[in-house]
């Protein structure tokens, strides 16, 4: 298993919506904690995405309402524990200060939340009578992940591997990426992709969606030099 600690691949302008999302991600999770073990459990059911309620149009929990409509976002900024919170911030520092690098600011915080959307869509197609709540900024940064891949695929990413050893290597992006994803896929295949625990089909969805898309976006665009290697892919136009 890999885990991600850093990248070589420095930013032209400075990554504030990047850290402003992982400072309302911390914020939000340190809030939760401190309503005890029960009121964090009823903050997840409010806030927390429910499958069920969107498609059949319920709340299921009438004492404590919320609009799936507005807890389709909400879920994206809630984090059901120290390791799920340190793990996605991680992650979205990564990965995501280089792609808002790319976008700029005000089109990464749109690009953000449509891959968390893109992610809660996959992972309600194929579980549309789940009532367990989803939380976690995962699907988002799968988008991130998926749109770094594009654009710095040859992006070398010190990871801390654990195998049968455990060290720190240094390898390709689309080789941790690829292989992330991959175990993502597989998983939502073989496991448990829309009960509890890891929602593997959020992931899948967040991260095709940004593949995807900046696919699109970079089709026809030439590569632009970078400060280390000349891989950076840029921008000529929105398609």
């Amino acid at each position: 298993m890999f885990f991600p600690i850093r990248d070589d691949i420095p930013t032209i302008r400075k990554p504030y919506l990047t850290v402003a999302l992982i400072a309302i991600n911390s914020i939000i999770f340190l809030y939760s904690q401190l309503l005890g073990g029960r009121g964090f459990n009823l903050f997840i059911i409010q806030y927390g995405y429910i499958p069920y309620e969107l498609v059949h149009s319920i709340e299921l929990t009438p004492e404590i309402p919320s609009s799936v409509f507005y807890t389709v976002f909400s879920s994206m900024f809630m984090h059901g524990g120290w390791i799920h919170l340190i793990g996605n911030m991680l992650f979205l520092w990564i990965y995501g200060n280089n792609v808002e690098d790319y976008f700029g600011r005000v089109k990464f915080i749109i690009f953000y939340l449509v891959s968390g959307l893109a992610a809660i869509g996959l992972y309600t197609l194929f579980g549309p009578n789940s009532q367990i709540p989803l939380v976690g900024a995962s699907g988002a940064i799968a988008g991130l992940m998926g749109a770094y891949i594009v654009l710095h695929p040859r992006a070398k990413i010190t990871c801390l591997v654990v195998f049968f050893f455990i060290q720190f290597m240094t390898l390709p992006a689309k080789v941790v990426l690829g292989f992330w994803f991959g175990y993502q896929l597989l998983m939502s295949l073989v496991g448990s992709s829309t009960g509890g625990g890891v929602a593997y089909l959020a992931h899948v969805g967040g991260f095709a969606f940004g593949w995807g898309l900046l696919k699109l976006l970079t089709r026809g665009g030439r590569r632009g030099g970078s400060a280390t290697d000349g891989q950076r892919a840029y921008r000529i136009r929105w398609r």
